[in-house]
């Protein structure tokens, strides 16, 4: 199975968004993915769409890899947090407060699915027309009665 990785550091979002726009593609084939990303209205899915694209042309350059580009899909993605800046903002009556600027390390996963094998025949077909009747249903047990055989005496 060839697989390819790419990451982005120090991107300058927070991981908390980021991840909003990476869990609508985890586990998505490539392509569907990409679609996804270009119609997200989010600002961090144009960085997400660069390091996809990255991840799948490693994948790409990988030996072994059969050139099907359609049989990728995020195996995994996430966005971990990066080293945050801290700024100081003046406040009323000479007080001071902190703004912190985010960066996130974005990583995106691609694997190549396995082939389909054939699938053996149904077990039905194999029987033939001689297969055995369905089993009638169990007669069901009143809770209300005192089981089945309370119901018998009646």
């Amino acid at each position: 199975m060839i697989a390819g990785q790419a990451t982005a550091k120090y991107v300058r979002t927070s991981a908390q968004k980021a991840g909003l726009v990476l869990a609508l593609i985890r586990g998505g084939d490539v392509n569907q993915a990409l679609s996804a990303l270009q119609f997200s209205r989010k600002k961090i899915a144009r960085d997400i769409e660069k390091v996809l694209r990255s991840a799948i042309a490693n994948a790409q350059q990988k030996p072994g890899f059969s050139g099907d580009v359609e049989r990728l899909y995020v195996s995994a993605c996430y966005a971990d947090q990066g080293p945050s800046q801290k700024r100081v903002r003046p406040a009323p009556m000479g007080r001071a407060y902190r703004v912190v600027k985010r960066t996130a390390h974005l990583t995106v996963a691609v694997a190549e699915r396995p082939e389909k094998k054939a699938a053996p025949a149904p077990v039905e077909a194999a029987r033939g027309a001689g297969a055995a009747e369905p089993k009638a249903p169990r007669a069901r047990k009143s809770t209300k009665t005192g089981g089945a055989t309370a119901a018998k005496k009646k």
